[in-house]
């Protein structure tokens, strides 16, 4: 349909041509020519931007972005953003961005390393919402123009989970870096993925109660630094015994003291125990286990040093090159027994003979290791054990990682690398908190919340200034150096003194 003669005729800049578009094509824009090309020996112009258009018989010019006054407040660039929380975790987790420069180009690493924040700052966070938090957080300030939206995001974990060699070449890197001495904390949890498209997704051992499929996933974390140091994807219905061996050789763990539970035996690593010298082991036997028969393990030689409570046992398994320490926490032996007791009643089948065969076993532990130890050492650090449980409550509690929202076996490779990540800056802040005495005061959510509400507006288009907050929460910033302490008062003038 050709462009009436009087909408051509209306006066506008040199160089343009006028567009008809709308459903019926009654609407008229100015576009700009900006060249030509050659196409089969002929001249063909090229079109470029839209300038402005024809409204009313008249040229009206479109709106420049480079007045604000000239922008509606959907097009405004955000000048209110959050501050505590993203620079917090910068500050104790910037180290990371430099690790994963080693593995990723700087764009890649630097879209991982945000992703990783905001989880942390915006805990059950969803890929679509990403880019929102990264636009109002101080994130966009500290690294600008990173592409966050959700199909980027969505195509980011698909491509990093492709790039899996990556992947463990960095949880290499870190492993590389333990120290021989350190005690590496293994365990695993289970995250609810329901997806049909992916081998990772099946039913474990916990489907009855749960009704739905899971991943497994492994976690070795080193008890002496306080934080993971590597983590694998693995399908729900593997077990943790099977993983073991995969686990340690995957991530090449070679040195340090591997303290694991009953579900991740020695046995089944046990070629990578022996052609490492420096990588050991110390784990729990199971209580039908036949050491305790055959090395008289429930007969202890005296109470162990630090633990009046606990009764110990030392013996030596030539023959294997081990040693087994067996321990009895009388304390916990009456919680059981008392426990016991509660059952049997309820039940209605109490029996004389099976309560003193039970009894013998009452709070007891045994433990089983390459190395030759003190009592108290083993008992220390496998009590010590419980910190990988602390890993697994925040992983799906401060961080809410509790079930994963990708598909593909790709999308779910890359999605929990980034969720490990988060981990690692979780515990960073952790450390952080009890250095600075804060989790004796308050609890890890209520301190975010404190952070969260650090925001920081631009009101003449260069100068940050913080919001106006109450002194408690001035005192948390102060206290984790995000803002300057106060200088302290200068005394007084002396008092006088009586003649």
């Amino acid at each position: 349909m050709p462009i009436p003669k009087e909408i051509l005729e209306v006066k506008r800049p040199r160089n343009t041509i006028v567009i008809a578009y709308g459903k019926n094509k009654d609407r008229y824009a100015v576009r700009e020519r900006i060249g030509c090309k050659y196409k089969h020996g002929r001249r063909i112009p090229v079109n470029g931007p839209t300038i402005g258009h024809i409204v009313g018989g008249k040229y009206v010019p479109r709106l420049s972005g480079t007045d604000p006054l000239t922008l509606t407040v959907s097009m405004a660039p955000v000048d209110i953003k959050d501050w505590g929380a993203v620079v917090l975790c910068d500050n104790v987790a910037h180290a990371l961005l430099d690790e994963l420069c080693t593995v990723y180009n700087r764009k890649d690493a630097q879209k991982l390393y945000c992703a990783c924040i905001l989880r942390v700052c915006n805990p059950g966070i969803k890929d679509y919402e990403l880019k929102e938090a990264y636009d109002n957080s101080f994130l966009s300030e500290l690294f600008p123009d990173v592409a966050m939206s959700k199909n980027t995001v969505s195509k980011f974990w698909n491509d990093l989970g492709k790039a899996y060699s990556r992947i463990c070449k960095y949880m290499q890197i870190r492993v590389a870096a333990l120290e021989t001495g350190h005690h590496v904390i293994i365990d695993g949890t289970l995250k609810s993925n329901d997806s049909k498209v992916n081998s990772l997704s099946d039913f474990s051992r916990k489907a009855k109660a749960k009704e739905t499929r899971d991943i497994s996933i492994l976690y070795a974390y080193d008890l002496e630094v306080g934080e993971p140091i590597c983590s694998k994807c693995f399908p729900g219905n593997m077990l943790d015994a099977t993983a073991y061996e995969a686990f340690i050789a995957d991530n090449r763990i070679n040195r340090g003291i591997i303290v694991g539970d009953k579900g991740f035996p020695s046995s089944s690593a046990k070629s990578h125990f022996l052609q490492n010298q420096d990588l050991h082991y110390l784990n729990p036997l199971k209580r039908d286990s036949k050491y305790i028969v055959s090395h008289d393990l429930l007969n202890y030689e005296g109470q162990l040093p630090e633990n009046e409570t606990i009764l110990y046992k030392k013996a030596c398994v030539a023959k294997e090159a081990k040693w087994l320490y067996s321990f009895r926490d009388t304390s916990k032996a009456h919680k059981e027994e008392y426990g016991w007791l509660q059952r049997s009643r309820k039940n209605n089948n109490f029996s004389i003979e099976q309560f003193d065969e039970d009894w013998l076993l009452f709070g007891t532990i045994v433990l089983e290791s390459d190395l030759d130890m003190e009592p108290q050492t083993a008992y220390k650090a496998y009590a010590c054990r419980w910190e990988i449980e602390l890993v697994m409550r925040y992983y799906k509690q401060a961080c809410e990682f509790d079930e994963t929202r990708v598909h593909d076996d790709y999308s779910v490779i890359g999605s929990e690398f980034c969720s490990f990540l988060s981990t690692i800056v979780t515990y960073r802040l952790l450390r952080e908190y009890e250095r600075n005495g804060l989790l004796r005061k308050m609890t890890y959510k209520k301190i975010l919340r404190i952070l969260t509400r650090a925001k920081k507006v631009c009101t003449d288009g260069n100068t940050w200034q913080l919001i106006k907050m109450n002194p408690s929460q001035i005192e948390v910033l102060q206290s984790l150096s995000l803002l300057p302490k106060p200088a302290p008062k200068k005394r007084g003038r002396p008092r006088k003194t009586g003649v």
